[in-house]
């Protein structure tokens, strides 16, 4: 073989390994495609995804959507960009050319390169798993007019912040993300209730002006989620849940938050409603809603996919079948009530429902709990 060409893949070689495995431009999981494959090949319509804290004390996480399209060879993530604020201090080096993303699901939760391009925020916007963990809902038998429409509304959103809109019906101020306002627990759920016609489903508003009074209302991934998955039984859509794990090895440091440490370090909790959980760790929630939730989708699994260490393979660790809505969130409401009221206690006890989350145990991770 030729000197220059045994060079050139040597270059390419090395370029190619620049970057860390769990750093943007880095390695990608082996078998990412084929996991990808089965787990489309269940022909969910639809996939919320509800991403797991990574702050300290309170953290409500992150909260996004996929939507499938007949003929695409992967599912569409629509997802509120954080930096969409016209803030001054992210006029530069961050992307914020859209309000709601639109991102291969792939993408969103393995990949370590952005078709957003270079200011894509890595563990928000793309490869979401070097960072936390992301349970996702799945939804089966939405209509396809629905899902047209939902999309349809996300890109009102986005017109709507184009043209630097003042107000909206689904929102009374400018049409920019705001943490506690606009948001994206808000921007899923109002998607759903103007575009999708859920009239019933609640979104908060702040009634009165300051922080306090917006915190309140404020709407939380976790709890549109619990909402959502209320609706979509009484329309008679299926669910199932599928746990993404969080690769604990990433050595990577957000420029943007450098202060917060390398991924790996970083908490990784399930997102907590408003409550005294707040000021808990990540293993030690003990409120009714937070409990329910956690119980409800353990309920619901199907698979728990993770990146094995060993392999930097993409692999389904775990599967079991996964409970009817009514009958998980009925053994969830029951041990969830129980478990809280024992918390209180502050006696010793074996809490009764299993949370979707937990630290693998292959063993039990995705034991199937008689009810």
């Amino acid at each position: 073989m030729p000197r220059a060409l045994l060079a050139s893949i040597a270059f390419a070689a090395f370029a190619a390994g620049a970057a860390e495995f769990g750093h943007p431009g880095g390695p990608e999981p082996a078998d990412l495609d084929a996991v990808a494959a089965r787990l489309r090949a269940d022909r969910a319509d639809m996939e919320l995804l509800v991403s797991f804290g990574t702050s300290k004390g309170g953290s409500a996480g992150h909260l996004a959507l996929a939507l499938r399209n007949e003929g695409d060879a992967d599912d569409t993530v629509y997802s509120a960009n954080f930096y969409a604020d016209r803030a001054e201090e992210h006029a530069k080096g961050y992307y914020t050319s859209e309000l709601m993303l639109r991102i291969p699901k792939s993408e969103y939760l393995f990949r370590t390169r952005s078709a957003l391009g270079k200011d894509a925020a890595f563990g928000l916007d793309f490869g979401e798993i070097y960072k936390r963990s992301v349970v996702g809902i799945r939804v089966y038998g939405v209509p396809r007019a629905e899902r047209d429409a939902l999309a349809a509304y996300f890109a009102r959103i986005n017109e709507d912040f184009h043209q630097r809109a003042p107000r909206a019906e689904y929102h009374a101020d400018d049409i920019v993300y705001d943490y506690m306002r606009l948001n994206c627990a808000k921007t899923i759920g109002v998607a759903f209730r103007y575009g999708a016609g859920y009239e019933a489903l609640a979104i908060k508003e702040p009634l009165l002006p300051g922080p306090v009074a917006k915190a309140i209302h404020a709407n939380i991934p976790t709890e549109m989620a619990v909402k959502l998955m209320r609706e979509w039984d009484a329309r008679g859509y299926r669910m199932d849940a599928v746990l993404y794990r969080k690769w604990e090895g990433s050595t990577y440091v957000d420029p943007h938050e450098p202060a917060k440490g390398m991924f790996k370090d970083l908490p990784n909790r399930f997102p907590s409603v408003a409550s005294f959980d707040f000021s808990n760790d990540a293993g030690a929630y003990e409120d009714y809603d937070n409990l329910f939730a956690m119980y409800v989708t353990y309920n619901l699994g199907r698979y728990s996919v993770r990146v094995e260490d060993a392999t930097r393979r993409l692999a389904i660790e775990a599967e079991k079948q996964p409970m009817p809505y009514r009958q998980a969130a009925e053994i969830a409401s029951r041990n969830a009530e129980e478990d809280s009221r024992n918390f209180l206690r502050r006696l010793p006890f074996i809490p009764k429902g299993l949370r979707i989350g937990a630290p693998a145990d292959n063993t039990r991770a995705f034991r199937q709990e008689k009810p």
